[in-house]
């Protein structure tokens, strides 16, 4: 069964226009007009219900009168490249006998006939004076441009090879060094083992004297009596003698400091 032919007559028949800019709500009247002798019903929907605000949405045509629908577009950014899909539909069916209340709406519209049901669309339009038509164009075609530049990267230096390895670097010099010393001149180090040579052999040397000695005291603490003994005047040349081995340590060490550095300069 083909759909019944829309009674109401809608002012504007095909479009709603909406003229900007859009930075506020922006009202476009709907006049719903019942040529007939019978009460219609109406009622307004949209495929975009959160864009716009409909007063009335819904309510009764009396027979042969009008009545207006205020279509509210809320405020948004409007992109003249974007395409409009927004449409209205307004659908009516006559009013059964009796008083109509909001309850009664609402539980007419849930159980209806779907056959007995007129329906008419209309489309959106969207309007912008010239010049606001212009500076959209412009700010639309500027972000695209800055769109489509390129993020430019921080030139951040890399790090050298002696920042990244300074032990390394350190350690490689001192070999250097040490390798250009060595090879300086076998001569003086010959000089230096010698040197070292006969300082050990000073140092062994009186450390048997020194063992000679306490030897020669326990022996003589043994053959007096232990009210005499002087451990005072006893010990006195093992301290003097003892001595002279920090010394030669002393200077073993300064001659070797000494040619050492001397070569890795």
């Amino acid at each position: 069964m083909s759909k019944l032919e829309q009674v109401l007559i809608l002012e504007p028949s095909g479009e709603l226009k909406f003229k900007g800019p859009f930075t506020e709500v922006v009202t476009s009247n709907l006049k719903l007009n019942n040529p007939t002798d019978k009460r219609v019903c109406f009622k307004v929907k949209t495929t975009a219900p959160r864009r716009y605000c409909v007063r009335p949405n819904s309510g009764v045509v009396e027979p042969s009168s009008s009545i207006n629908v205020s279509v509210m577009l809320q405020p948004f950014d409007y992109d003249p490249q974007e395409k409009n899909k927004h449409k209205f539909m307004v659908q009516s069916m006559f009013a059964p006998e009796g008083g109509i209340d909001n309850e009664t709406m609402v539980n007419m519209w849930k159980d209806a006939d779907q056959t007995q049901l007129m329906d008419s669309k209309l489309k959106c339009v969207f309007e912008l004076p010239p010049e606001a038509l212009q500076n959209d164009l412009d700010a639309a075609k500027e972000a695209k441009e800055v769109a489509a530049v390129p993020p430019v990267k921080p030139n951040i230096p890399k790090p050298s090879p002696e920042a990244k390895r300074p032990v390394t670097q350190e350690a490689t010099v001192a070999v250097k060094a040490v390798n250009v010393g060595s090879s300086a001149s076998d001569s003086d180090m010959k000089k230096v083992l010698d040197e070292c040579r006969r300082l050990q052999a000073e140092v062994s040397k009186l450390q048997a004297e020194n063992a000679q000695i306490k030897d020669d005291g326990l022996r003589q603490r043994k053959a007096t009596p232990s009210d005499n003994q002087t451990f005072t005047t006893e010990f006195a040349p093992v301290a003097q003698r003892s001595a002279i081995p920090p010394v030669l340590y002393l200077l073993a060490a300064l001659i070797l400091g000494f040619i050492l550095g001397k070569f890795i300069l």
